[in-house]
Protein backbone atom coordinates (compact mmCIF):
# COMPACT_ATOMS: atom_id res chain seq x y z
CA UNK A 1 0.00 0.00 0.00
CA UNK A 2 1.35 3.19 -1.13
CA UNK A 3 1.36 6.50 1.29
CA UNK A 4 -1.36 7.88 -1.10
CA UNK A 5 -3.66 4.82 -0.73
CA UNK A 6 -3.25 5.47 2.73
CA UNK A 7 -4.46 8.97 2.76
CA UNK A 8 -7.30 8.59 0.74
CA UNK A 9 -10.31 9.80 1.89
CA UNK A 10 -9.14 11.76 4.73
CA UNK A 11 -9.80 14.79 3.01
CA UNK A 12 -13.62 14.09 2.07
CA UNK A 13 -13.96 13.44 6.59
CA UNK A 14 -12.15 16.97 7.34
CA UNK A 15 -14.52 18.48 4.43
CA UNK A 16 -17.47 17.53 5.72
CA UNK A 17 -16.70 18.47 9.90
CA UNK A 18 -15.26 21.87 8.38
CA UNK A 19 -18.93 22.01 6.34
CA UNK A 20 -20.84 21.13 9.32
CA UNK A 21 -18.73 23.85 10.81
CA UNK A 22 -19.30 26.32 8.78
CA UNK A 23 -23.17 26.01 8.58
CA UNK A 24 -23.49 25.65 11.91
CA UNK A 25 -21.46 29.44 11.79
CA UNK A 26 -23.46 30.60 8.65
CA UNK A 27 -26.46 29.44 10.82
CA UNK A 28 -25.35 31.37 14.20
CA UNK A 29 -24.66 34.52 12.43
CA UNK A 30 -28.27 34.44 10.27
CA UNK A 31 -30.84 33.54 13.62
CA UNK A 32 -28.72 35.83 15.47
CA UNK A 33 -29.44 38.53 12.61
CA UNK A 34 -32.91 37.51 12.87
CA UNK A 35 -32.99 37.42 16.65
CA UNK A 36 -31.44 40.99 16.97
CA UNK A 37 -34.14 42.59 14.42
CA UNK A 38 -36.87 41.11 16.74
CA UNK A 39 -35.64 42.55 19.75
CA UNK A 40 -35.33 46.13 17.88
CA UNK A 41 -38.86 45.97 16.27
CA UNK A 42 -39.80 44.91 19.93
CA UNK A 43 -38.00 48.10 21.33
CA UNK A 44 -39.25 50.11 18.61
CA UNK A 45 -43.51 49.05 19.26
CA UNK A 46 -42.88 49.64 23.00
CA UNK A 47 -41.51 52.76 22.37
CA UNK A 48 -44.36 53.46 20.07
CA UNK A 49 -46.98 52.37 21.83
CA UNK A 50 -45.60 54.44 24.56
CA UNK A 51 -46.37 58.12 22.87
CA UNK A 52 -49.14 56.82 21.65
CA UNK A 53 -50.71 56.70 25.19
CA UNK A 54 -48.96 59.81 26.19
CA UNK A 55 -51.13 61.63 23.57
CA UNK A 56 -54.28 60.82 25.49
CA UNK A 57 -55.97 63.60 27.40
CA UNK A 58 -58.71 64.32 29.71
CA UNK A 59 -60.81 65.78 26.77
CA UNK A 60 -63.46 67.27 29.15
CA UNK A 61 -60.94 68.86 31.71
CA UNK A 62 -59.22 70.63 28.24
CA UNK A 63 -62.87 71.57 26.70
CA UNK A 64 -64.10 72.80 29.81
CA UNK A 65 -61.18 74.51 31.73
CA UNK A 66 -58.48 74.54 28.98
CA UNK A 67 -55.76 72.18 31.10
CA UNK A 68 -54.41 69.65 29.14
CA UNK A 69 -54.20 66.90 32.12
CA UNK A 70 -53.23 63.11 30.86
CA UNK A 71 -56.07 60.91 31.56
CA UNK A 72 -54.23 57.54 32.99
CA UNK A 73 -56.46 55.22 32.53
CA UNK A 74 -56.56 56.08 28.30
CA UNK A 75 -53.43 56.29 28.26
CA UNK A 76 -52.59 52.78 29.25
CA UNK A 77 -55.73 51.49 27.51
CA UNK A 78 -54.19 53.20 24.23
CA UNK A 79 -51.30 51.85 24.40
CA UNK A 80 -52.39 48.34 24.95
CA UNK A 81 -54.39 48.92 22.03
CA UNK A 82 -51.70 50.24 19.87
CA UNK A 83 -49.93 46.69 20.77
CA UNK A 84 -52.99 44.87 20.09
CA UNK A 85 -53.36 46.33 16.68
CA UNK A 86 -49.80 45.84 16.05
CA UNK A 87 -49.68 41.94 16.58
CA UNK A 88 -48.00 41.92 19.94
CA UNK A 89 -49.04 41.27 23.43
CA UNK A 90 -47.67 43.72 26.09
CA UNK A 91 -48.77 46.08 28.98
CA UNK A 92 -48.64 49.36 30.10
CA UNK A 93 -48.27 50.45 33.32
CA UNK A 94 -47.48 53.43 35.18
CA UNK A 95 -44.49 54.11 36.98
CA UNK A 96 -43.97 57.94 39.39
CA UNK A 97 -40.34 57.66 40.23
CA UNK A 98 -36.85 55.40 39.22
CA UNK A 99 -36.60 53.48 36.45
CA UNK A 100 -35.70 55.66 33.98
CA UNK A 101 -38.68 58.58 35.46
CA UNK A 102 -37.52 61.30 37.04
CA UNK A 103 -38.48 62.01 40.66
CA UNK A 104 -41.55 64.45 39.29
CA UNK A 105 -42.74 63.06 36.54
CA UNK A 106 -45.16 60.64 35.58
CA UNK A 107 -44.43 58.25 33.44
CA UNK A 108 -45.88 55.29 31.16
CA UNK A 109 -43.87 51.87 30.68
CA UNK A 110 -44.70 49.59 28.27
CA UNK A 111 -43.37 45.94 28.00
CA UNK A 112 -43.76 43.91 24.79
CA UNK A 113 -43.03 40.29 24.11
CA UNK A 114 -42.35 38.64 20.75
CA UNK A 115 -41.56 35.38 19.40
CA UNK A 116 -38.60 34.85 16.65
CA UNK A 117 -38.95 31.76 15.21
CA UNK A 118 -34.97 29.94 14.71
CA UNK A 119 -34.49 29.24 10.89
CA UNK A 120 -31.00 27.59 10.78
CA UNK A 121 -29.86 26.31 14.61
CA UNK A 122 -32.96 23.94 14.75
CA UNK A 123 -31.13 21.87 12.45
CA UNK A 124 -28.52 21.52 15.42
CA UNK A 125 -30.37 20.82 18.05
CA UNK A 126 -31.10 24.44 19.33
CA UNK A 127 -34.66 25.69 20.47
CA UNK A 128 -37.25 26.54 17.40
CA UNK A 129 -38.60 29.51 18.92
CA UNK A 130 -36.54 32.14 21.21
CA UNK A 131 -38.90 34.93 23.11
CA UNK A 132 -37.66 38.33 23.06
CA UNK A 133 -38.80 41.24 25.67
CA UNK A 134 -38.33 45.13 24.52
CA UNK A 135 -39.61 47.99 26.59
CA UNK A 136 -40.30 51.50 26.20
CA UNK A 137 -40.66 54.39 29.14
CA UNK A 138 -42.52 57.43 28.11
CA UNK A 139 -42.36 60.96 30.78
CA UNK A 140 -45.65 62.52 29.96
CA UNK A 141 -45.67 66.10 30.08
CA UNK A 142 -48.76 68.98 30.29
CA UNK A 143 -48.55 72.38 29.80
CA UNK A 144 -47.84 72.83 33.47
CA UNK A 145 -45.30 70.20 33.43
CA UNK A 146 -43.55 72.45 30.43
Amino acid sequence: MTGADRDRGRVSLFLAIALFAVLAIIGLSADAAGRLRTQQRADNLAAEAARAGGQEIDIELAMSQGLKVVDMGAAATAAVDYLRRAGVTGNATWITQGAGCADTARCLRVDVQMTYQMVMLPVFGFPETVTVNGSATAELLTDEDI
